[in-house]
């Protein structure tokens, strides 16, 4: 298993190595000769095609992460579009970025904090919002869990819930795990797939 940040030119940043020292810095053709399954692969999203290059390795079964260095929902939608698992800030710290593989590792989905809401918000609109509600899916649900659901499939975060809602955090979090486990999911991202009426795996591949 290899860890390869994917740039050019003077991409290089210490606390990668920081992260992990055993790390190679190559070039996307690099990439695709030497890139294979269980690798760990980092690519930087000022290179040229670079949706391409996370398509092309994550389709070779290795694990993909995009860096960026100003991070945005647009660009975080393409990766995991792509079959990113994680995307981050390039200049992220060492104990960061180990987090982003440990999550991704296993097999969950890793998006830079900020963005996540947006990204949530973004891909249920785009899988057609409420209109693409499926209510059998829904009568598991309490009223008040449907709520939160709902609510955070449109991208709100938890303290934004919990005002519209007039409850505390604390109990958006409890209605959140129930949600997940009458639903089957483990994220934001799946509980939208799930709402939708998609297959709540295509969540593994981005």
């Amino acid at each position: 298993m290899a860890h390869l940040f994917v740039c050019q030119g003077r991409d290089e940043i210490p606390r990668w190595r920081e992260a992990f020292p055993q790390a190679r810095l190559v070039n996307p053709q690099q990439a695709r000769a030497w890139a294979g399954r269980g690798d760990r692969i980092w690519v930087m999203s000022n290179l040229e095609g670079w949706p391409a290059l996370v398509s092309t390795l994550s389709g070779r079964g290795a694990t993909l992460m995009v860096l960026s260095y100003a991070p945005n929902s647009l660009e975080a939608f393409q990766a995991l579009n792509a079959g990113a698992r994680g995307y981050a800030h390039a200049l992220s710290p060492a104990e960061l970025l180990r987090q982003v593989e440990v999550v991704t590792t296993n097999q969950g989905i890793w998006v830079w904090p900020e963005l996540l809401a947006q990204v949530v918000g973004g891909t249920f609109k785009a899988l057609g919002g409420e209109s693409r509600l499926q209510e059998e899916i829904l009568a598991v649900l309490t009223g008040r869990e449907r709520a939160v659901a709902l609510a955070v499939a449109e991208g709100q975060s938890n303290k934004a819930v919990a005002r519209r809602l007039d409850i505390t955090e604390r109990t958006v979090k409890a209605h959140l795990g129930a949600v997940f486990r009458k639903l089957g999911v483990r994220d934001r991202m799946q509980l939208i797939l799930r709402l939708s009426h998609q297959d709540a795996s295509v969540a593994d591949s981005g």
